[in-house]
């Protein structure tokens, strides 16, 4: 909520107040000023923006930023070094033990272009630590051979993500990093639904299912491991059909009973959905379903009411989704 927003926003100014006293926190109430409004263009809220060296001009948006740590993480590593640099192995371990998850990215001397997205992304992602290092006895610790970011969960390495010389899409590796925050096939409910709208990945595949199926622990299994291939592009979340409290994502898909396990793709910039062809939830469908998405070869699709008996009776005919194209086209 914006309230609990408002709190940890106010926490953080707090703690950076004694730390950095020349970061200043503010907060504005845009109700009623428009100019400033429209001079920033605020479309969302809360939007936190921040601005440097006193320029009202091309402030930096904070996205998806909550907790009062990760306040303070991102405005450190916008003012500061945004990466730990990493001189042993001990060093290597204590940063990877500290948190459920780390980033240590490899690289080999002297500094390049990967080096620079590697910092870049560390300031996008406030919710880990990051560290960096060039050592060989550190390198070869970790079996690394080429400039390499990994990501680590519980100590334990769980994503290599190799770091070609020249431009990274940094969009691309914040995405990806972002999603270890969440399990690779989360469960839709009220607590984790706000996580699912934080972590930057617009394109979410669903899985509506009651967990009680006979099949349900293939299907469960099927659906995890397509995951693991397209994490960081697409977001695989699953919902349980037999939860009363999930009915309105139910409605918002058109989904009925007769019509599970079902299989859907939401883009959540354009709003569309896109239906799986296959019946079958399998490895090799689901697969095969994600990657048409992908390519842009996925085909629309238009869940629609049953068209009335009496919509020709009238001089203003009925349409819904399953006539409008014959009638009006």
């Amino acid at each position: 909520s914006s309230q609990n927003f408002s709190e940890e926003f106010a926490e953080a100014a707090r703690q950076l107040k004694k730390e950095a006293p020349r970061i200043q926190f503010g907060k504005i109430d845009v109700t009623h000023q428009h100019d400033m409004r429209k001079e920033f263009n605020i479309q969302a809220f809360p939007t936190v923006k921040f601005f440097v060296n006193g320029s009202r001009k091309d402030p930096t948006d904070c996205k998806g930023v909550r907790q009062a740590s990760a306040f303070i993480t991102w405005v450190k590593r916008r003012t500061g070094p945004s990466t730990v640099l990493i001189n042993s192995t001990d060093q290597a371990e204590a940063i990877i033990k500290a948190d459920d998850l780390a980033v240590i990215g490899f690289f080999r001397e002297p500094p390049n272009d990967s080096v620079e997205v590697f910092c870049e992304t560390a300031r996008d992602v406030p919710e880990m630590p990051f560290g960096m290092t060039t050592r060989e006895d550190v390198w070869a610790n970790y079996g690394i051979r080429e400039n390499t970011l990994v990501v680590f969960k519980k100590g334990k390495p769980v994503h290599n993500e190799v770091l070609e010389d020249g431009r990274q899409n940094k969009l691309g590796l914040v995405r990806l990093i972002k999603t270890f925050t969440l399990d690779l096939v989360t469960e839709y409910n009220i607590e984790t639904s706000v996580k699912i709208f934080d972590v930057p990945v617009e394109n979410h595949i669903l899985l509506f299912t009651p967990t009680n199926l006979e099949t349900f622990d293939t299907i469960y299994e099927n659906y995890k491991s397509a995951a693991a291939e397209f994490r960081g592009k697409i977001l695989f979340v699953f919902v349980d059909t037999d939860e009363p409290r999930n009915g309105r994502i139910f409605e918002y898909f058109r989904i009925r009973d007769i019509d599970v396990p079902a299989v859907r793709i939401l883009n959540l910039t354009s709003d569309a959905k896109y239906k799986m062809p296959a019946d079958e939830v399998t490895v090799e469908n689901l697969k095969e379903f994600c990657q048409s998405y992908l390519n842009g070869k996925a085909k629309l699709h238009l869940s629609s009411e049953e068209i009335p008996e009496d919509w020709d009776k009238m001089p203003v005919k009925v349409l819904v989704g399953k006539n409008f194209n014959s009638i009006v086209f």
